[in-house]
């Protein structure tokens, strides 16, 4: 048997029999309905989209011109710019106008001046005019919709399809939800707003949205991430026709029953009403579902909240739980009077889930949001209760995902009932939260990098599912490009009722994973139901081998959760070709096996209908017999040998993109040039693109400080310099906050580098342009001796890959064998004792081979940049708002050959002096202040560990001092020796006498003949933990080494677990430290 396609263009075949084409699927984008185009004129009745597709279908529709702002990778048109390249036409008999524009300044100024041109068909003056952008891009569209807003009256009706989507850095960074930047503008502006809270209402919602532009400019605002994008059956989707007819009908309606010069409120809920009447629907400005009589209301907005609440309203009530949820659908105009009868009056509470810019934001007592302003003002100036409820502003940022425990816990800070958990008065079963019923409905998940067959398997086979006419399939992708070096993710659902599961698979009935190394960065099975299928891609792995190919954590969980694992091996088929879209038919045949064993046949004539062909397919399905593989997973699997407590990882990724990473991408030549062409291209920069910038090529912004103060903590005839920094902030304009880490840009040690110039034979004058690592489209021009000194990070530690690739210039033969040996497998070990005992250097190794000599131009390529070193900043600015401190210690060590070896940065930093100006950035961290001033804090912090408390103690100091009242401050301090180690004592003692510090407890391990560490100090204040941190609702932070986690955690869930008693439950404290951790109350910063 033999699978091959031949090299021509033309169909694959196979030698056996007659010819059969093969059908291949392509994905041409994720916003359209299972990744393919689908022409205007077959949008209708149920049927197969994505929210996204609506969206698009409605603003061509009734559009006299369409103008979009999408960047290339997020499609939000790739719908409306095929159907006018194909010449489809719109309601009004002729082709949408569809002009694709730069987000940019200024951008839709072009729609205002096409909508206010002298030569504008007035004829024309009642058709709307549309706009679809992401919310990333409203302040480019600002200036103009500022201006449509002012001429409104005398404007065509004017509509925004807001994507709400944006790219956030830091930590995490990650495509995210964005109301904020909509609901802002809109209020600034007076736009009014429309959100979606389902695919299935976003052609009704983009259809009253255009209907609403006859009375203010407005905004339709949904879901960019998740909803806008999931392939769904859609049951009742108008047509061109319908759309048009309900239009203009509803319109109509309208006109006839609110009077011309009725208030915007007034013709907000008659256009409403006059849209129910049309559509057969029940819509409302705010609609409330839940407990018929709640104690406890949540006010949400936005598409995955709005969804995810209700459902978990209803999932609870039905249990007993008195809550409910309003969800806002017409956020502009706010009529408060619809708002106050949605609100049941029996409620006591109502909070407000509001989203903000960021977390910072939302540990800013001082800041409220949006929506929350207008809740409250609701409820002050409109409400006649005799008591009005208590009004909780629940802020979260915009990067949270939601899921049913996350809205849960939103529901749980309305109620003292206990909702989740295993107290007797919880709600009992964790079917309270199950959205997705299992007993109806099957779920699956592809797990792959991005160079995998995923996109050419998961989405043939979720559309040969959904030919089942009696089912209803979705499926969602997402790309986490910065994981792994990209993974991506793809989600089915099938099932006999309508799907609305706005989230992640969390309980898969199969699994697939294309790649073995995706299990050491996610936890694969924590998505996996117990007694689940796993399908792993393992190439050429006997089984013999198998085990240490597994994660331990992986290997654990499959034998505890009983899930079973399957091996899909194409090398155990000799005749099966090296061809990708093979593969990929045997991965999908491969699911069928496991996933739908019963309906295998059935599932591959299907899929022949739409990838591949039957005769192709069904081959592969026998050769499943060799290639696919069920291991029995032993019991000792689930045995983790000694004390090691195997790496939590997470269960899910970020969606960083929306397509894959393309890493083939062609560089520009780097190349050494003379000092006329440079300076030709400063005297005359436009020509050249030239400008004069700092640090071009980071994609962080960037300061330059000056050195103010440089002390030594630590007596000079002690082992460790630990030492103080402070630099001068006042002519930067940087501004930190509390936890922000500060990012040292280092440079090389200059007569390092003199030497290195002068054995490699360099001439640091000479010019050389390369592009920027992290920004390919600057290109840095820099001598050598600048390149060495401030980028190339030549003294550094280099991976295998440089092994291999310096290979390539090797001119002898042996040094090239070894070179290579070095970067392959069989040189792992030698390797590893270079990099972990002799800690070679990138010069070390150029050295050691002469022969291998690469060019500067080339060098600079294969070396890794210098990159900055982050140290968690010990000030508070608004007690020192000028300067900013570090408290570091250096680092040092002698190497085998007797060498003395420094950390970079700290060697950097410690040869300083006052005065000397250094590049730095921030980066936000995990260590945060409780939103609470009176919350209590417990800061434990191991040497230079206690850097971020300095900033935490200064922030309370401050706060007591303008008179608001702080909760408990209580900081635990390790280190060796009190009389060289007391970092900051004079300070910790101060603060403690001036009534900030309510405990300060040091534990110096070496100063007595026992050892002393930090555990134990905690362990012999267990009374005045409990109180802070379980009778009140306290932050715990530790900071340092990670050596003492398992200790200092186990102190924490004696102190959890002895309060439990004390109350008579059980309570397990290791469980309720997770809570702590996803509640922000447990924050390690350990390294």
């Amino acid at each position: 048997m033999r699978f091959q396609q031949p090299e021509s263009a033309g169909p694959a075949s196979v030698p056996e029999g007659p010819e059969k084409p093969f059908k291949e699927y392509k994905v041409q984008s994720r916003s359209l309905p299972f990744g393919q185009s689908v022409p205007l004129e077959q949008i209708g009745g149920p049927t197969y989209v994505t929210a996204q597709t609506l969206v698009q279908q409605v603003a061509f529709s009734l559009s006299d011109r369409l103008w979009t702002y999408s960047p290339d990778t997020f499609d939000l048109d790739a719908a409306v710019k095929s159907w006018e390249k194909e010449g489809a036409k719109n309601a009004y008999g002729y082709t949408t106008g569809v002009q694709s524009m730069q987000v940019r300044s200024g951008a839709a100024s072009i729609a205002l001046g096409y909508i206010f041109s002298k030569d504008f068909d007035l004829k024309k003056r009642h058709v709307p005019q549309s706009i679809i952008a992401t919310s990333s891009s409203l302040q480019y569209l600002r200036s103009a919709l500022d201006q449509l807003s002012l001429l409104y009256n005398v404007a065509n009706p004017f509509v925004a399809h807001v994507a709400a989507v944006d790219y956030a850095g830091g930590e995490t960074a990650s495509l995210v939800t964005d109301y904020v930047s909509g609901l802002v503008l809109a209020e600034e502006l007076g736009m009014g707003v429309v959100s979606s809270f389902s695919a299935y209402e976003s052609q009704h919602m983009s259809l009253l949205a255009t209907l609403f532009a006859g009375i203010l400019p407005t905004m339709h605002l949904y879901d960019g991430i998740t909803v806008g994008r999931e392939t769904t059956r859609v049951i009742d989707v108008l047509d061109q026709g319908g759309l048009h007819r309900s239009y203009e009908a509803i319109k109509e309606e309208a006109t006839k029953t609110v009077r011309k010069n009725a208030d915007n409120d007034t013709k907000a809920v008659g256009l409403l009403k006059a849209f129910n009447g049309e559509m057969g629907t029940d819509y409302h400005l705010f609609e409330y579902k839940g407990h018929e009589e709640p104690e406890a209301v949540l006010v949400v907005f936005g598409t995955v909240e709005s969804s995810l609440a209700s459902q978990v309203a209803v999932s609870l009530q039905a249990d007993g739980v008195a809550i409910g949820v309003v969800s806002v659908r017409v956020y502009r105009p706010f009529v408060e009077e619809e708002f106050l009868k949605a609100v049941p009056k029996s409620a006591k509470t109502v909070g407000v889930l509001g989203q903000v810019q960021n977390s910072e934001t939302v540990a800013d007592p001082g800041f409220q949001s949006n929506l929350y302003s207008d809740v409250l003002a609701a409820f002050t100036f409109g409400s006649d209760l005799p008591e009005p409820p208590k009004i909780i502003d629940v802020k979260y940022p915009r990067n949270q995902a939601w899921k049913p425990v996350t809205i849960a816990a939103a529901f749980q800070l309305l109620v003292s009932r206990p909702l989740l958990g295993d107290e007797p008065e919880a709600v009992p079963g964790s079917e309270a939260l199950q959205i997705v019923d299992p007993a109806t409905t099957q779920q699956y998940t592809f797990w792959d990098v991005d160079e995998s067959l995923l996109t050419e398997c998961s989405t043939p086979l979720s559309q040969a599912l959904s030919k089942d006419s009696a089912s209803n399939v979705t499926i969602s992708t997402k790309y986490d490009n910065l994981l792994q070096g990209g993974v991506q993710r793809t989600d089915i659902r099938k099932s006999k009722r309508t799907l609305e599961a706005s989230y992640s698979v969390d309980s898969a009935d199969t699994a697939f994973v294309g790649d073995e190394s995706i299990l050491k960065a996610v936890n694969v099975l924590g998505s996996v139901k117990a007694g689940g299928n796993v399908i792993l891609r393992l190439p050429g792995v006997k089984d013999e081998d198998l085990e240490k190919k597994l994660p331990v954590a992986f290997r654990k969980d499959l034998s505890d959760n009983g899930v079973k694992l399957f091996i899909l091996d194409p090398q155990a088929v000799d005749e099966l070709d090296e061809d990708e879209q093979i593969q990929a038919y045997l991965i999908q045949v491969a699911f069928l096996r496991v996933a739908l064993p019963s309906l295998e046949d059935v599932g591959i004539q299907k899929l022949a209908l739409i990838n591949g062909n039957a005769e192709i397919l069904n081959k592969l399905s026998d050769a499943l017999e060799k290639s696919l593989r069920t291991i029995e997973v032993p019991e000792d699997w689930s045995v983790v040998e000694g004390d090691v407590e195997p790496p939590k990882l997470p269960t899910d990724i970020h969606t960083s993109s929306f397509t894959p990473f393309d890493k083939i991408e062609p560089e520009a030549p780097t190349l050494l040039k003379d000092w006329k062409t440079i300076a030709k291209s400063l005297a005359f920069k436009e020509a050249y693109g030239a400008k004069p910038e700092l640090k071009p090529e980071l994609t962080t912004q960037t300061w330059t400080v000056s050195l103010m103060e440089h002390r030594r903590l630590t007596p000079l005839t002690y082992d460790r310099n630990i030492m103080h920094l402070e630099f001068d902030l006042s002519n930067s304009g940087m501004k930190y906050n509390i936890g922000d880490s500060l990012g040292i840009h280092p440079r090389n040690d200059k007569k390092e580098i003199e030497d290195f110039i002068r054995t490699y034979g360099l001439n640091p004058k000479a010019v050389v342009e390369a592009e920027a690592r992290d920004s390919p489209q600057v290109l840095r021009a820099r001598t050598v001796y600048q390149a060495l000194i401030e980028d190339v990070d030549i003294f550094g530690q280099p991976g295998r890959q440089f092994y291999e690739q310096l290979a390539d210039f090797a001119t002898n033969t042996d040094e090239q064998k070894t070179l290579l040996a070095l970067g392959g497998s069989e040189g792992a070990t030698e390797f590893k004792r270079r990099a972990e005992v002799d800690t070679i250097t990138y010069a070390d190794i150029l050295e050691e081979f002469p022969s291998a000599h690469p060019e500067f131009h080339d060098l600079i390529r294969l070396v890794a940049p210098l990159k900055r070193r982050e140290y968690s900043i010990a000030s508070c600015q608004k007690v020192t708002p000028n300067t900013v401190s570090l408290m570091i210690v250096t680092v040092n060590w002698v190497d085998p050959r007797g060498r003395d070896r420094f950390g970079l940065a700290t060697r950097y930093l410690d040869a300083l002096n006052v005065g000397d100006s250094v590049t730095v950035s921030l980066k936000p961290s995990v260590m945060k202040l409780p939103p609470k001033p009176t919350d209590p804090i417990i800061m434990a912090g191991l040497g230079t560990g206690l850097a971020p408390f300095r900033a935490f103690v200064q922030h309370r100091a401050w706060e007591k001092e303008q008179g608001t009242e702080i909760g408990p401050v209580m900081l635990y301090m390790g280190s060796r020796h009190q009389r060289e180690e007391y970092c900051y004592g004079e300070e910790w003692e101060a603060y403690r006498d001036a009534g900030v510090v309510s405990l300060l407890s040091c534990a110096f391990s070496r100063d007595q003949p026992q050892k002393i560490y930090i555990q134990d100090r905690m362990r012999q204040t267990g009374k005045e933990l409990e109180g802070a941190y379980v009778d009140l609702p306290g932050a715990f932070y530790l900071c340092g080494p990670t050596w003492p986690v398992p200790d200092v955690t186990n102190v924490l869930e004696e102190v959890i677990e002895g309060k439990g008693r004390k109350l008579g439950k059980k309570v397990k404290g290791r469980k309720e430290i997770e809570k702590l951790k996803d509640e922000g109350r447990y924050v390690l910063e350990v390294y």
